[in-house]
């Protein structure tokens, strides 16, 4: 399969497939040195924009610079992240069709305390890339902040 990088609507640029994808097939790897989660936080702390990715644990992640950074977060992918063996792999959820982004469901389960705005534009888009799980958590948080201000 052939990937390309062009504009998006969803971010600046995305990453496009020129052939059909079929369900199951990896479609990229998310590649680059890996780092200590400290090493990354150091290395990117004044940094509006990375593209690290959490490995299982999250002791460990990887710098991404592969064509895989360019793949953009949809509330409704095509794909998803499959870790193995320390490695990440894109892989295709449905069929894809020659033409299409490539995108996944970023997760995002760590940062400061933006709010990671969405662009995906999908029906039933969330707002944010942040997870669901992450989502409850922060709202749990500030609910509990608003509860201790009040008294």
């Amino acid at each position: 399969m052939a990937l390309i990088i062009r504009s998006s609507a969803i971010h600046a640029a995305g990453c496009y497939t020129t052939t059909p994808i079929r369900k199951g097939a990896r479609v990229a790897e998310y590649a680059g040195h890996k780092l200590t989660k400290e090493e990354a936080d150091s290395r990117y702390e004044h940094s509006p924009v990375t593209y690290l990715f959490g490995l299982s644990g999250g002791a460990r992640v990887i710098d991404g610079h592969s064509m895989a950074m360019f793949i953009n977060h949809s509330c409704r992918p095509n794909c998803e992240t499959v870790e193995v063996g320390n490695r990440i792999w894109i892989k295709a959820l449905r069929n894809i069709a020659a033409g299409e982004e490539i995108t996944y469901d970023y997760c995002l389960y760590d940062g400061n305390s933006d709010e990671a705005l969405c662009n995906c534009g999908a029906r039933a888009c969330r707002g944010t890339m942040y997870s669901k799980k992450e989502m409850r958590k922060r709202t749990s948080a500030q609910r509990s902040t608003a509860k201790r201000k009040k008294k």
